[in-house]
């Protein structure tokens, strides 16, 4: 029988059907690209992005604007980025957290990831990556990169030289919150201390902003010993400042070499992932590479 003749045959409602379900499927993709992916990530096979996810996790005193010029910057280079909240309670909290946030996330089921740290947040993502197979690397910027065993607090004091290291009272603000553990308090760093010291490096204006918009961090967090690493299994990446007053550079090196970590040096303060965002995006980029 002829196509021609075969097609007379078709009624139009079928007919209309046909070309319907035929278009449905041209346009829906296997998942929902998350909001920051470019046109063309997604890949045959289930509609999975072709590039890994980026997810950032911020430190103390900081949010996830933090991350702000980094992001941009990613974006445009067509990555899926994330940065979550960090709630900043207590190291096992937070790392729960993120993991959960890592592992029972729709968007994130099946895809390959790239894990990155500021500060206090190398601590939480030295613990939340641990089994997850989906994180392919770890970027520490100007971060604690503990051993199991280690504290936060013990790590900042290892050398000497940080601007936060001086008894409490004399750094902080220490107010009550409700709910933690009986005598915990929040940490806030003195706002005069903020400029030459956790944001020190970058413009007075900015530096004020960044004083008054601090998320305290738990003072227990400082104690809470961490776990295994999850970097004696992924690959990872160091970012170290070489003007940091907050974390002695000499131990964000000894840190990372512990680690086998690929480091970069810049000259910068804490907040390289804002006074120099062209190098930390260009870090997270030889890790994205290298699991490719």
């Amino acid at each position: 029988m002829s196509l021609s003749r075969t097609a007379r045959r078709i009624s139009l409602p079928a007919l209309l059907a046909v070309v319907l379900a035929a278009s449905l499927l041209a346009i829906a993709p296997g998942r929902a690209t998350p909001a920051g992916a470019s046109a063309g990530a997604a890949a045959a096979g289930g509609g999975h992005s072709a590039k890994p996810v980026i997810v950032l996790e911020h430190g103390a005193w900081a949010d996830a604007s933090s991350w702000n010029s980094v992001i941009s910057r990613l974006q445009r280079r067509g990555f899926t980025v994330y940065a979550p909240p960090n709630p900043l309670r207590g190291l096992p909290q937070d790392s729960d957290y993120l993991h959960q946030f890592l592992t029972q996330n729709p968007a994130l089921q099946g895809q390959p990831i790239v894990l990155v740290a500021h500060s206090y947040g190398g601590a939480v993502i030295t613990n939340a990556a641990v089994g997850d197979p989906e994180v392919r690397a770890l970027v520490y910027v100007d971060a604690f990169i503990p051993d199991q065993g280690d504290t936060v607090g013990g790590l900042l004091g290892a050398k000497p030289g940080s601007c936060i290291g001086g008894p409490p009272a004399d750094v902080f603000n220490l107010v009550p919150y409700p709910g933690g553990p009986p005598g915990d308090v929040d940490l806030y760093i003195k706002p005069d201390l903020v400029p030459g010291c956790f944001a020190s490096g970058l413009p007075a204006s900015q530096a004020a902003v960044i004083a008054a918009t601090q998320r305290p961090l738990a003072a227990s967090a400082a104690t809470e010993p961490s776990g295994p690493p999850a970097w004696k299994t992924i690959p990872s990446w160091a970012v170290i400042g070489t003007e940091d007053r907050v974390i002695p550079p000499a131990e964000l090196t000894f840190m990372a070499q512990r680690a086998g970590a690929h480091i970069t040096d810049v000259k910068a303060g804490h907040l390289s992932l804002i006074s120099k965002p062209q190098v930390v995006t260009r870090v997270i980029l030889q890790a994205v590479q290298a699991t490719g």
